[in-house]
């Protein structure tokens, strides 16, 4: 079969062909440079803000605080503190007053001779009763974790300041005594609880000895 068109004009199929390798060659390049572009854009870093209230533990894990749960740690502890100074300057105002009582002639023997049996060294209202229920109130409210020892402490001093406030400057003699056997209450705790700190370093730490055989 006779081809017209190279009979007619025998340049044709090349023009044809050169047209179709510059549009292919064009095709080539237009393609390398967008796989290219797609390739630096996904190398180049992504800026994300920085969230200051963000934590970052380990890598791919973020942690973000619990700002209601931490005000409500805060407003339980206030309220903790503010019951447990009420409760103070109740007691001692009331120890106050029965020892009041105890050398008050004013008042029946029987009310007088009730208030030294109160105040006296195993009386509910005594020196050693009174601040061991200060003490063991303190620790109800905390659950009786020795790191909060300080700010119960604190709590007690507010609560005696208060209770001399409202009885007019100076609480009677019991109750200082009362203060300084909580003091030495509150001490003890504090040891406690770091003496126990100790022995579990002491259990949690690696056995290095080398054993008989």
């Amino acid at each position: 079969m006779v081809d017209i068109v190279s009979t007619v004009n025998p340049n044709y199929q090349k023009s044809i062909d050169a047209v179709s390798r510059t549009r292919t060659s064009a095709e080539a390049e237009s393609a390398e440079k967008e796989t290219a572009s797609t390739e630096t854009q996904e190398n180049v870093d992504t800026y994300v803000p920085e969230d200051k209230n963000t934590v970052e533990e380990d890598a791919g894990t973020t942690y973000k605080p619990n700002a209601a749960l931490v005000q409500a740690l805060k407003d339980e502890q206030a309220a903790n503190q503010e019951r447990f100074i009420s409760m103070m300057k109740s007691m001692l105002n009331k120890q106050g007053k029965v020892f009041g009582e105890s050398t008050d002639y004013t008042v029946s023997e029987e009310v007088q001779a009730a208030a030294k049996e109160a105040i006296s060294e195993d009386g509910y209202w005594g020196v050693k009763q009174t601040s061991e229920r200060m003490v063991s109130f303190a620790k109800a409210l905390v659950g009786g974790d020795p790191s909060r020892v300080g700010e119960m402490r604190d709590a007690f001093i507010k609560g005696y300041e208060a209770a001399a406030k409202a009885w007019g400057g100076e609480l009677p003699s019991i109750a200082r005594e009362t203060y300084d056997a909580a003091m030495k209450l509150f001490d003890e705790w504090e040891k406690e609880g770091k003496q126990n700190e100790t022995d579990q370093a002491v259990q949690e730490a690696p056995k290095t000895g080398k054993t008989e055989e």
